[in-house]
């Protein structure tokens, strides 16, 4: 990324953060309480660090389905937090895992993919941090600003944060001659990915943010057809999509 972007991109974002247009009250949002941990964590999507354990294990309970009939599938979704880093974990049942894209940036969201939308701070507002990853690893992280411009939305696709996946599969990928039995995904952020937006609400005990955690989940080969899980149900999603601030939950750090 060159030194324009570097400096052009969080000036936009904390623009973004400072002209919220949206009024949603969260005191009535759901909130997910984020363990605080002191264990080192292995990032290879493999769930033996005893600390996990004593996350809470959320479902993904909420399924939408405007472009497929896949069957629900079920994920179990955790995250830890330390002082320098964010972990989730994903565990995903799944009979067929598909994954077709190889280029960063590109559309991991039409494979099985993993998601995490975040905002640095306890309401929604007209900016997030969008990170989607397949089973294959490839990323797509944005800077996501609604209404950007005459209701319009803009996804900054410049922004490639630094941060650690972890997959286990248990099947095969693009074979739907078998029945799979299921994936799972770790993820290490580093908070630093927030470039300093933190300061308003730093990374300690009571914090909150909003988010949104997310599964799409992809039976077919061919085509674009997919369900999306979604940890907060999206009300609206039928007339929008799932990049709606203010039906995110909270997150909130203890120890």
């Amino acid at each position: 990324m060159n030194n324009f972007h570097k400096l052009f991109l969080p000036l936009l974002f904390i623009g973004f953060f400072s002209c919220n247009k949206q009024k949603a009250d969260t005191n009535e949002r759901p909130t997910y309480k984020v363990l605080k941990t002191t264990d080192s964590i292995v990032i290879d999507g493999i769930m033996n660090e005893t600390v996990w354990k004593k996350a809470e294990a959320r479902s993904l309970n909420y399924f939408y389905q405007a472009e497929t009939k896949n069957e629900h599938q079920k994920t179990v979704y955790r995250m830890l937090w330390d002082d320098e880093n964010l972990y989730l974990f994903f565990e995903c049942e799944d009979t067929h895992i598909v994954a077709r894209e190889t280029k960063r940036d590109g559309a991991p969201y039409f494979d099985d993919c993993a998601e995490l939308f975040l905002i640095p701070a306890p309401k929604p507002l007209n900016a997030h941090i969008a990170l989607e990853v397949s089973v294959t690893k490839v990323k797509n992280d944005v800077l996501f600003l609604n209404d950007f411009e005459k209701g319009k939305n803009l996804a900054a696709k410049w922004y490639n944060p630094n941060y650690d996946i972890g997959v286990q599969i248990d099947g095969s990928i693009n074979d739907n001659s078998d029945t799979d039995k299921g994936w799972t995904m770790e993820f290490k952020i580093p908070f630093n990915v927030l470039w300093g937006l933190d300061r308003a609400y730093p990374i300690e005990k009571g914090t909150k943010y909003m988010f949104l955690a997310l599964r799409q989940d992809r039976n077919t080969i061919e085509g674009e057809d997919r369900s999306t899980t979604t940890i907060y149900p999206i009300e609206n999603i039928e007339i929008k999509d799932v990049h709606q601030p203010d039906m995110f939950g909270l997150m909130e750090l203890i120890e």
